[in-house]
């Protein structure tokens, strides 16, 4: 099997007041945040303006080379809830939404609160400042899943975070 290379170009760039770690405390569902398309490709949200959820593919730039050689880490969201690192399982990078990952992408379902032009603003982006986008889709009824499954490990991290903190609805 021969080696792919692939080259992606932004379509548009991230703009926010988070630039580092300062965003990893905030609730993702609280972040708002414009994209803001690049020219050649503003035409691409033609009539956009009525759905009110979008999927934003981005390229994590900031992740150095050795984090992305990591294939095994633990979820440190759950640090937040009250969790201990110590009591969560070390578990492989495809298994959480951890930006350390061979390929760095990021994607996130967030709220189109309105647009202007070639800028979207939306909420619910955890991308930093600068990170460029590289595809936007909507979110349609195709994609909904009512019911999932997952596995007894997650669901023992969401037991273990519901019992130290009353507030906890899902990760």
């Amino acid at each position: 099997m021969s080696i792919l290379s692939i080259q992606l170009n932004p379509i548009g760039f991230v703009k926010t007041k988070f630039a580092g770690e300062e965003m990893r405390n905030q609730p993702v569902e609280e972040l708002e945040a414009d994209v803001e398309i690049l020219d050649e490709y503003a035409d691409g949200l033609e009539a956009i303006d009525g759905f009110s959820h979008l999927l934003i593919l981005f390229y994590m730039h900031n992740i150095t080379a050795e984090n992305r050689k990591r294939l095994k880490i633990k979820p440190r969201i759950v640090v937040r809830y009250g969790l201990n690192l110590e009591e969560v399982p070390l578990v492989g990078v495809f298994c959480l939404d951890s930006p350390n990952r061979p390929n760095p992408i990021g994607l996130s379902a967030v709220r189109l609160l309105w647009r202007k032009g070639k800028i979207l603003h939306v909420k619910g982006l955890d991308a930093l400042n600068e990170t460029p986008v590289l595809d936007i889709k909507p979110y349609s009824p195709a994609r909904k899943i009512e019911k999932f499954e997952l596995p007894e490990w997650y669901k023992n991290i969401i037991a273990k975070a519901r019992a130290k903190s009353h507030n906890i609805t899902d990760f």
